[in-house]
This record gives structure tokens, C-alpha cells and sequence, in this order.
């Protein structure tokens, strides 16, 4: 098979399968599939490669203040100690492995994310209608195409139905290409110009199609520039910018103390080889480059753990942005109700009666199932069971009940040509083949249909229409919460020339009206209320009749019984923008709204400063979700296009995961926040430690062996057990955080700074005590202290407001083993008789370990003060839970 520089678009269908090996009516087979992705590779762009593994554990000694120092302790242990060489050189590769096991961990998370983002497409193989993953198509498989797909490979069009693709992203023409299957006869160059061939990449905006993979991966046109594609580098987060020049500037801050503590220690006469590993080691400890890092890690795990409740992030910063989100602008159908359709109602005939009556044989009762069985894109499969869309699916059985099956009538009346439904006519139209001539059936909504009557069939024939009599009908059935779709018919005598639907779906016969329940999803409810406690207001926008939604809104707890408004897609195209931003925020529903307008919705909102998320899943609402604050596009049923554009994917297309998406979005800006309290105060302690010392006549506190050491038990695992810290009580009762609100708000760098000259204060007085007591172990002393109160510290801040005797030790399993296994760590230090050597440490005695432990733990009381007067709002300002 030789596919490589042939004219598709000069080939017929039949030539193309023929070169292509296949069959047009089955597709391939299973087994000749898996042959050739074996032969052709994966249906994937080349990408950079990923860092292997050895490359990350090298970088994490490329920090220049890393390398100083390993060279330092090499010159040291030539000119002095070479134990104390070796220590320092163990410590430094402990906390570059602890270093690569969170960033190794965090691309492991990212590159799974990325693999669950991938696209479908939907194949026929072994005559089957099959969904796979698009990077295992092949040449010669038959791809199915519809309104919303991004084009998974390059096809040879073998079957179109008004089909429209949007190439711009390979020609930059912004207009919508349409096309057809027929050959070309002579051999055009511009990819624009070759209707008949759909290329990777390109959007389906109207219309379906089959075509046949004649070009997969880096074969594809757009494979050809995928080096273009490559170049682009992944952005950072809002938070790792902040952070990144936060940590410049600590460094700065961090760097000029060192200084000044190696000076000092010279003009006091200190050995300068000890000064300098001393300021040296300080540094490394001090300096908060891994901040920026942190938060990366953070995310990409957070990101990970958030897929379990069915919510795959897309992009990072959108975990960021969920905790500050005020309005969640949410679509009905399938997220705040099940998608399981039924038919309760039928109107026809002046009678309305429950789809499973029988004794229904005389018109218009037979005309309008069939219009049920086969105005519509829906299919029987081998149990003779409905599937597909399930609006769809729910007529199709309604009229497989009633005796019409659609595989029978599809035979006698073959579909010869359709017109798509539109979010604009709000209609579609198919027309099919018949002894009689053609007879065309029309769906849509109520309005969008009656309004192009211009008679009804009745019993007795077909007689004048009452539009209004019907509209009002149709209300009726909308205000029992019910879906109502109308149905018509029109007789041709052949198939109509035109395409143009203003010239076909006019002087229709009125057949019926069709009611569906779509069962609102148990959990919502719930949910909504819980969104209301959290200071973010639900809105559901449905293209359902306005009494509809307003019924289904208040079981829903959506609307009250106050204020809250609904208003029309019609109401909301007379609103100038300005005029739309005045009422936009009492609004709770939006009925009979057009995708396009969503995006409306959204920049009249975010003009009033709101944070929005909204739900999507049509390619019209790919520009709303990509405005969006976070665009959230439904996993299930959702199209390529709305997935490509949005944040967030819902697995489960359920608004209670939304929900529950912000409450951890929200827990995990806490836990980084309280990551950074950690790091950054207990940084400042080591300092102030070191650098105050001298000021107060006492000698060097602390060796570059010891102050390295606190920083690698206190910094890694510690601060990493902050991150799998539960959600604060009361996360969902407090308003969304303002996306202008410093990271340091509500009193934490006014906590860090007084912590932290707390923590070395006492360091010190440990010191000035064992001095003047005349303790040999002083040193020791400093040593443990500076150690435990870190401890200390990091159990009384893993709430912001709580007691730690409130939420309990064991609340955080991690965190608890944590502290114990650091804790015995630092006992080993001082009490095993082989490290006293390496860290000049000596047994303390009893009552100096006692003495440690109590002046540790006076950080600890510190802090909880400052949370017991937070409770009582007398100190800060935090949002009351």
C-alpha cells in the first residue's frame, strides 16, 4: 500500500478505498487496524522530548549557590575536616533526591493529565460504529464527522452532509470552508481549494461527514508544520510569577545578610574558612528558590488527585482560579439534570395523551411517529435499543414503543438529503424518498416550528392552523417542567434544488407536540445550596421554553422565591451591553439562549468584576469558554472543540463536580499558603539567628553541618506533608477570595515576621542561658531548639483559624509520621555516638532536653494566641466561617 504524494482529491471514493485497502460499507478490520499502527505509528504530533529522569536530578544542583557550596566543602576538606566534607556533600544529595522525587512526581501527574485530555474520534471497524483514542487511527479508517469535531487526521471526504470546517489554523482563512465529496478534476495546490479532503486540526462547524484517513501524525499536512508548533514554551501560573519575584527579592534580602554575617564574623577574629561556609550554608538555607517550584508541584498534583472527582484540569492556573470564583453560569441539560430523556407527553390531534396509549392507528397519530423515528440522528443497535443523543434517543424510542422502527422505515423511505439542526433556526429538516414523491419532516422548538405552519393534520384531514391555540399548548406542557419539541411535514413532488432552509421549511402541516423530562440530577440540589454558602451564585442557562426552566430552576433551589430573574435569549439581543451589565447580576436563568450569547453573559459579568465559570459543550461555546474566567466543557457529551477551549473537563458532566472542584481549588491555595508561611518564616528564623548573635556579644550559634541539616528535615518532607493537609473547616462558608488579593493578606507577613524573630529569639536565649550556666552543650542546645520549634510551627499553622487541638493530631496521617520520624531524626543526632562527630553535637542530659523541648513549644502557644485572638477578630481581618 503506497500512500505517500498521491492526489487524493483527484481520486473517487472507490479508487481512494481501493488505494487505501478498505471497505467503504465496513470500515477495517480490528486486526488490520492494529497492523498498520504497528506499520504507520501514532496519529501524534513529535513533541519536545520530555527531560529524562538523570537530567532532573542533575538540575537540581545547577542552582549557583548549590554549587558554591559543594565546592566549598571540597576546598574545606582539603585544607581541614573531610568529614565535615562528606556530611555536607550527603545533605546536599538528600535534598536534591527529596527535590527530584516531587518534581519527577509532579511530570508523572502532568504527562498522565495530558493523557486523559486526548481526543476520540468515532470509526467505523468491523462494520461497528467504534470510539478510539485519535492517535491510534490509521490510513484506510473511516472517520465519522459532525458539528463540534476537531478533525483527528487527514480524511479523503467520501460522504457529506452541508458540511463546513474551519481551516484557519492551517490557511488563516477566518470563513468556513464548505464541503462535498466529489472529485476534483484538475490538481490544485492550495489546501483551501481541495474541497473534497479534510485536514487534522481543522474544526467541524456545521454539518457531518465520513471520510477515509489517507495521512496520519507527522504525515498530515499539519504534521508538516509541527515543528512551528513546538517552540512555544508552557506558560507560567499568576502564582509562580508572584512567587519567582518574591524569591528574587528575599535572595537579594538573604544574600546582603549573609554578607554582613561573614564580615562580622572576621572583624570578631572567627576562622574565615568557617565564616565562609557558615555565610555559605546560611545561604542555601535561607535563599526560598524552590518557591515557584513548590507551587508547580502543588498544582500538578493537586490537578492529579482532583481527575478522582472527576474534573480533569487543562490548564494549571485554573486550579488557581477556582477559589475565587463567584458566578458558576451552568448549562441544564446533563450537568444539572441526568441527560436521561423520556417522552411523557404527545399532543396531536387536539388530544393530549401518554406515549404508551395504543389504539393510535389513524392520522396524524402514524405520520407523526414517523417523523419521531426518522427526523432524527439517533440509532437502534443490535438489542434494538436507542442510542445517541438523548433528546434523540428518547423520540426513537417513543416511536419504537408505538411499533415504528427506524430501521424498517429507512428502508422504505430512505433519508435523500437533511438541513443540520442550528442554535439559530432552532430547527432541522430531513427529507426522504417515498412511491409518492418526497416527503420532508421538520423538528425544533415550538416557536421555530408552528410559526412556519401554515396548516394541521388532523383526523379529519388537514384543516386550518390556530398558531396561538398551539403556542399555548406547548406553555402548558413547559410549565410541568417538560421539554416540548414540535413536529411538521411538508410533501415535495421531487428533491428540492435549494438547500437554502428559508426556502424549504416554510408552508409546513402541523403534526404535534412532543414532551421530555429530563430528571434533575439528585445531588444538585445540594450542591446549589452549598454554592450559596460559599458566596457564589448559580445560574442555569437552557435553550428550554422560559416556563420550563423556571420550573426546573426552583426544584433545583436555583430560584427563590425574591427577586431572581429569568430572562429570554429574545430580551437579552434587545439589552446593549451596557444596559445588560445593570440587571446582569440578578439574574438566575437564561432561557432560549443562543450559545453565542453566552459569551455575552460572561464579559457583562466580569465588567461588574465577577469571576465566571461557565459550562459548555457545543462548538458555538468554545469563544464563551475560552473568555471565561474557567471554561468548563463537558466530558461525556461534550464536542472536540469545547474540550480544546476550555480549563476544566467534567468526566461526569455533573455540576455537583464543579462544586466540588472549587472547595479543593480552595484547599489547595490554602495549603500553599500555609507552605509559604512554613518556608518563609522558618527561613527568616535560621537568619536571624545566625545574623543577630554577634550583635549580642554570644558566638556563631549554629555550624554550616547543622544549619544545613535543619533545612533539609525541616524544609522537605515537613513542608511537602503541608500539601495533603484537609480542607479548613467551613471552606464553603466563607465568600470567594478577590483575584487581586495579595498572598500575604489577612496578617501572614505579619506572621512571618514576628514568628520568625520569635523562633530566633528564643534560639538565642537558649544560647545566652547555656552560656552563662556554663552548658559545655550550648551549641547542642541551639541546635535542637531551632529544630523542634519548626516543628512546632508547622503543627500550629496547619490551620489559619482552627486550634490544632480542635482538628487533631492524627487529622493529617502524613504530617503526623512527618514531624515523629524528624523528631527522631534530630534525637538520633544528638544521642548516637557516630553522628556526634559529624554534626558536633553532645548528649544533652535530661533537663536540657526538657529545657529544648519547653522553649520550643513556646512558638507553638505563640501561634495559637494569634489564631485564638483571629477567632475573635481582634486581630487581622479573616473571613468568618
Amino acid at each position: 500500500m503506497h500512500i505517500n504524494n498521491t492526489h487524493w482529491h483527484m481520486l473517487s471514493s472507490d479508487e481512494v478505498a481501493q488505494r487505501l485497502e478498505t471497505n467503504l460499507q465496513s470500515g477495517l478490520s480490528s486486526v488490520n487496524a492494529a497492523e498498520r499502527l504497528a506499520r504507520f505509528g501514532f496519529n501524534s504530533l513529535q513533541e519536545k522530548r520530555a527531560r529524562p529522569p538523570w537530567i532532573m536530578l542533575l538540575d537540581q544542583f545547577t542552582d549557583f549557590m548549590i554549587a558554591v557550596l559543594i565546592a566549598a566543602a571540597v576546598i574545606s576538606g582539603i585544607v581541614g575536616d573531610v568529614s565535615d566534607t562528606i556530611a555536607i556533600i550527603v545533605i546536599v544529595i538528600l535534598n536534591a533526591v527529596i527535590g527530584f522525587i516531587q518534581e519527577y512526581r509532579a511530570e508523572r501527574a502532568m504527562a498522565a493529565l495530558k493523557r486523559m485530555a486526548e481526543s476520540s474520534a468515532h470509526v467505523l471497524r468491523d462494520g461497528q460504529k467504534k470510539v478510539v483514542n485519535a492517535s491510534k487511527l490509521v490510513p484506510g479508517d473511516m472517520v465519522l464527522l459532525e458539528a463540534g469535531n476537531v478533525v483527528p487526521a487527514d480524511l479523503r471526504i467520501i460522504e457529506a452532509a452541508r458540511l463546513k470546517i474551519d481551516e484557519s489554523a492551517l490557511t488563516g482563512e477566518s470563513v468556513a470552508v464548505e464541503k462535498q465529496a466529489q472529485v476534483l478534476s484538475i490538481p490544485v495546490t492550495s489546501l483551501g481549494d481541495k474541497t473534497c479532503m479534510a485536514y487534522k486540526g481543522t474544526i467541524v462547524t456545521y454539518g457531518r461527514a465520513r471520510g477515509l484517513v489517507v495521512a496520519t501524525g507527522m504525515n498530515s499536512e499539519l504534521g508538516k508544520i509541527a515543528t512551528l508548533l513546538n517552540e512555544s514554551s508552557e506558560s507560567k501560573t499568576p502564582m509562580q510569577k508572584r512567587l519567582a519575584n518574591l524569591g528574587k527579592r528575599l535572595a537579594i534580602a538573604a544574600l546582603a545578610i549573609c554578607v554582613l554575617v561573614f564580615v562580622i564574623g572576621m572583624l570578631r577574629g572567627e576562622p574565615m574558612l568557617l565564616m565562609f561556609m557558615t555565610a555559605l550554608s546560611l545561604a542555601v538555607a535561607a535563599i526560598p528558590s524552590a518557591l515557584p517550584a513548590v507551587v508547580t508541584i502543588s498544582l500538578a498534583l493537586g490537578a492529579h488527585k482532583m481527575v478522582k472527582q472527576n474534573a480533569l484540569i487543562r490548564r494549571l492556573p485554573a486550579v488557581e482560579t477556582l477559589g475565587s470564583v463567584t458566578f458558576i453560569c451552568s448549562d441544564k441539560t446533563g450537568t444539572l439534570t441526568q441527560n436521561k430523556m423520556y417522552v411523557t407527553a404527545i399532543y396531536a390531534d387536539g388530544t393530549l395523551c401518554d406515549p404508551l396509549n395504543e389504539g393510535r392507528n389513524t392520522e396524524p397519530w402514524p405520520t407523526l411517529f414517523r417523523a419521531l423515528a426518522l427526523s432524527n440522528d439517533a440509532h437502534l443497535d443490535h438489542h434494538n435499543k436507542a442510542c445517541g443523543e438523548p433528546t434523540e434517543a428518547a423520540l426513537l424510542h417513543a416511536a419504537q414503543v408505538a411499533g415504528y422502527n427506524k430501521t424498517a422505515l429507512e428502508q422504505q423511505m430512505p433519508r435523500l438529503m437533511e438541513l443540520p439542526f442550528d442554535s439559530e433556526r432552532k430547527r432541522m429538516t430531513t427529507f426522504h424518498g417515498t412511491d409518492e414523491g418526497i416527503v420532508a419532516y421538520t423538528k425544533g422548538s415550538p416557536e421555530a416550528v408552528i410559526l412556519q405552519c401554515s396548516r394541521i393534520l388532523m383526523a379529519g384531514g388537514e384543516q386550518p392552523i390556530d398558531r396561538a391555540s398551539l403556542l399555548r399548548q406547548a406553555e402548558a406542557m413547559a410549565a410541568d417542567g417538560l421539554r416540548v419539541l414540535a413536529f411538521a411535514f411538508r410533501r415535495w413532488t421531487s428533491l428540492p434544488a435549494s438547500e437554502q432552509p428559508d426556502e424549504l421549511e416554510n408552508g409546513l402541516v402541523f403534526l404535534g407536540l412532543s414532551g421530555l423530562i429530563d430528571p434533575p440530577r439528585s445531588e444538585v440540589p445540594e450542591a446549589v445550596s452549598l454554592c450559596k454558602s460559599a458566596g457564589i451564585i448559580p445560574v442555569m442557562i437552557t435553550g428550554d421554553h422560559p416556563v420550563t426552566a423556571r420550573a426546573i430552576a426552583h426544584k433545583l433551589g436555583i430560584l427563590t422565591d425574591g427577586d431572581d430573574r429569568v430572562m429570554t435569549g429574545t430580551e437579552l439581543a434587545q439589552l446593549d451591553q451596557a444596559a445588560f451589565e445593570i440587571e446582569v447580576e440578578q439574574v438566575r436563568v437564561y432561557a432560549r439562549v443562543d450559545p453565542a450569547q453566552k459569551i455575552k453573559i460572561v464579559r457583562a459579568l466580569q465588567d461588574k468584576g465577577e469571576i465566571v465559570a461557565m459550562t459548555g459543550d457545543g462548538v458555538n461555546d468554545a469563544p464563551a469558554l475560552k473568555t471565561a474566567d474557567i471554561g468548563i466543557a463537558m466530558g461525556k457529551g461534550g464536542t472536540d472543540v469545547a474540550r480544546e477551549a476550555a480549563h476544566m473537563v467534567l468526566l461526569d458532566d455533573n455540576f455537583a463536580t464543579i462544586v466540588q472542584a472549587v472547595r479543593h481549588g480552595r484547599r489547595l491555595y490554602d495549603n500553599i499558603r500555609k507552605f509559604i508561611r512554613y518556608g518563609i518564616t522558618t527561613n527568616s528564623a535560621e537568619v536571624w539567628t545566625v545574623f543577630l548573635a554577634p550583635f549580642l556579644g554570644l558566638p556563631i550559634p549554629l555550624l554550616p553541618i547543622q544549619i544545613l541539616w535543619v533545612n533539609l528535615i525541616t524544609d522537605g518532607l515537613p513542608g511537602l506533608a503541608l500539601t495533603a493537609e484537609p480542607a479548613e473547616r467551613g471552606i464553603m462558608r466563607r465568600p470567594p477570595r478577590p483575584p487581586q488579593e495579595s498572598l500575604f493578606s489577612h496578617g501572614m507577613w505579619q506572621h512571618m515576621i514576628w514568628v520568625g524573630l520569635l523562633m530566633g529569639g528564643v534560639c538565642l536565649l537558649t544560647q545566652a542561658w547555656a552560656l552563662y550556666s556554663g552548658s559545655a552543650h550550648w551549641q547542642t542546645m541551639v541546635f535542637t531548639v531551632l529544630t523542634l520549634s519548626q516543628l512546632a510551627h508547622i503543627m500550629a499553622i496547619r490551620s489559619e483559624r482552627e486550634s490544632l487541638f480542635a482538628i487533631g493530631f492524627l487529622s493529617n496521617p502524613a504530617m503526623a509520621a512527618t514531624v515523629i520520624f524528624t523528631f527522631m531524626l534530630q534525637m538520633a543526632t544528638i544521642y548516637m555516638p557516630s553522628l556526634n562527630p559529624i554534626f558536633k553535637t553532645q548528649p544533652l542530659s535530661m533537663s536540657e532536653l526538657a529545657l529544648c523541648l519547653a522553649l520550643s513549644s513556646v512558638v507553638f502557644f505563640a501561634v495559637e494566641v494569634e489564631k485564638w485572638l483571629v477567632r475573635r477578630e481582634w486581630l487581622y481581618h479573616t473571613p468568618a466561617v
